[in-house]
């Protein structure tokens, strides 16, 4: 005769340890509607000969006020957020394979390529002039850039030596010193890049541009777009 063994599961439920399935997780947040019941039940059981003191219940109401108020802007803070970032997507689109400025004393020079950039002279700089170097440190090309200009003045290096022959690709390094009240003087130079991507960063972090030849740099960063 074979006797059926109870399996483990029921002899748990026959000695009471059966564990009750999990109710559904209640709302536990209070409601406008939840607060203004709990109130006029307060109101509806309070001591005729100790009512509620004015204040006290006008407090309580701006307390809660205060909260929804501060839940109320989160959201609008969010939506704004979410706004901005898609407003920074359509940005970030338009600078994909355009040149921007920024702050740089050195770009890469193509086979039959040039140099752009820009410099920041102040008034009454006198015979500002670019100079270009190797990454051997040797002059390789000066270029007059003209008198009476001030602000962010841009130029050009055709890729040419100083003997008129093409100079070889690759890293060049470049400056430009003038002359004002104080003497000799160097000035802060941009170079002018291409932008390769552009990465959309969270909260704070704004744009990143991924540019040709300077690596990453935050959209801040950048002087101007070309």
């Amino acid at each position: 005769m074979v006797t059926a063994t109870p399996s483990s599961s029921e002899i748990y439920k026959d000695l009471g340890l059966v564990r009750p399935p999990d109710k559904k997780a209640q709302n536990t947040e209070l409601g406008l509607e939840q607060f203004l019941k709990l109130m006029t039940a307060q109101l509806n059981n309070q001591d005729p000969f100790e009512p509620m003191d004015n204040s006290t219940f006008l407090s309580q109401v701006a307390q809660f006020g205060t909260v929804k108020g501060i839940q109320d802007l989160q959201a609008s803070f969010q939506e704004v957020s979410g706004s901005l970032q898609s407003n920074q997507a359509l940005q970030a689109s338009g600078l994909v394979g355009r040149s921007v400025l920024v702050s740089s004393a050195e770009s890469s020079l193509e086979a039959g390529g040039s140099i752009r950039g820009a410099v920041e002279l102040p008034s009454g700089a006198a015979s500002p002039q670019l100079k270009i170097f190797d990454q051997a440190g040797q002059l390789v090309r000066t270029v007059d850039l003209g008198a009476d200009q001030t602000g962010t003045v841009q130029f050009t290096w055709d890729g040419f030596k100083e003997d008129g022959t093409p100079a070889t690709p690759g890293r060049y390094q470049f400056k430009v010193e003038g002359v004002t009240e104080g003497g000799a003087q160097g000035f802060p130079t941009f170079a002018a890049v291409r932008v390769d991507s552009v990465v959309i960063g969270e909260g704070s972090e704004g744009l990143t541009l991924n540019l040709a030849g300077q690596g990453s740099v935050p959209f801040s960063q950048i002087k101007q777009i070309l």
